[in-house]
């Protein structure tokens, strides 16, 4: 039965760190905090559904959401934060214009959805289940897993083994200084916004395939778990955030199963408050004046 639920913990968990990748790249480098990023999920869910509504196989609606995802996510930074940026003002004013952003997509959606929760097809993945060592696996719960599996080790490989990964460190850790070594700091921020979006985009499908429900508000939950991970896993460090991602699952999975009721994220909320007391950088965290997403 623990095994059992350390499974399930995981397959959620993975939600949760692909969730959390893109919103910690966002503060990593820009040092704002995103909170449109639940809005552009639910898009990216909504493109998705629409996608195999039209026909289309599940594949191509994960390419269809992670792309409109990614151009919303662009268009966003275009919108919102970038005359912020331009005027040197991008904390205090770039989270309540993140916060306009987030209510501008999802009343648009709640009028476009006329508040209707809508669902994926039944027939839009292949459903089964198997039993290994006594755990219940389904082929959603491994496509989960091997959808946020594949993506995690692309991501770290654009970071840490590409050209225009060492420009998005060099920005991160100084955008100044990067220009001035010649790097392209406005095609950093569009790379960083779209990957950013891109990853929303498949959280958004994947949210909506394991639960079966697309909506208007699906997203909003997953920014107050996306800011307990970044916390978790230390402020701007993406590998921390993939962690804590897993491991928030995890734990949420087994009080789920053992513990009353309601009592899931107390309990949650309460280690993430012992963390913030015995470590406030977190667990992955460098120094807080010193934190860099792409650092970690």
């Amino acid at each position: 039965m623990l095994a059992q639920q350390i499974l399930n913990g995981l397959v959620i968990g993975a939600v949760y760190s692909l969730f959390a990748l893109g919103f910690n790249l966002i503060f990593g480098v820009h040092r704002i905090l995103n909170l449109a990023h639940g809005g552009v999920v639910m898009v990216g869910a909504f493109a998705g559904l629409y996608a195999v509504l039209a026909g289309l196989p599940i594949w191509v609606a994960f390419i269809a959401a992670a792309l409109a995802a990614g151009l919303l996510s662009v268009l966003i930074d275009f919108v919102a934060f970038r005359p912020l940026r331009r005027r040197g003002e991008m904390e205090f004013a770039a989270l309540v214009s993140s916060i306009g952003a987030d209510m501008v997509l999802t009343t648009l959606a709640q009028r476009w959805s006329n508040t209707q929760v809508m669902r994926f097809p039944f027939d839009a993945f292949p459903i089964s289940s198997f039993t290994v060592f006594g755990l219940r696996m389904t082929t959603m719960q491994l496509s989960i897993l091997g959808v946020v599996a594949a993506v995690s080790v692309l991501l770290f490989v654009y970071l840490y083994g590409t050209s225009f990964g060492r420009q998005v460190r060099a920005t991160a850790e100084n955008d100044r200084a990067a220009r001035l070594l010649g790097v392209n700091v406005t095609a950093v921020y569009f790379q960083t916004f779209f990957i950013s979006g891109v990853l929303a985009g498949l959280t958004g499908v994947l949210l909506g395939l394991a639960f079966n429900h697309v909506y208007f508000l699906m997203g909003e939950p997953l920014l107050l778990k996306g800011f307990v991970v970044l916390i978790l896993g230390g402020l701007g460090s993406l590998k921390g955030a993939l962690v804590a991602g897993f491991l928030l699952g995890v734990i949420q999975a087994i009080c789920t199963a053992y513990l009353p009721n309601g009592l899931s994220d107390p309990v949650v909320y309460g280690l993430l408050f012992v963390i913030i007391l015995l470590r406030p950088s977190g667990l992955f965290g460098d120094t807080v004046h010193n934190v860099r997403a792409v650092r970690q």
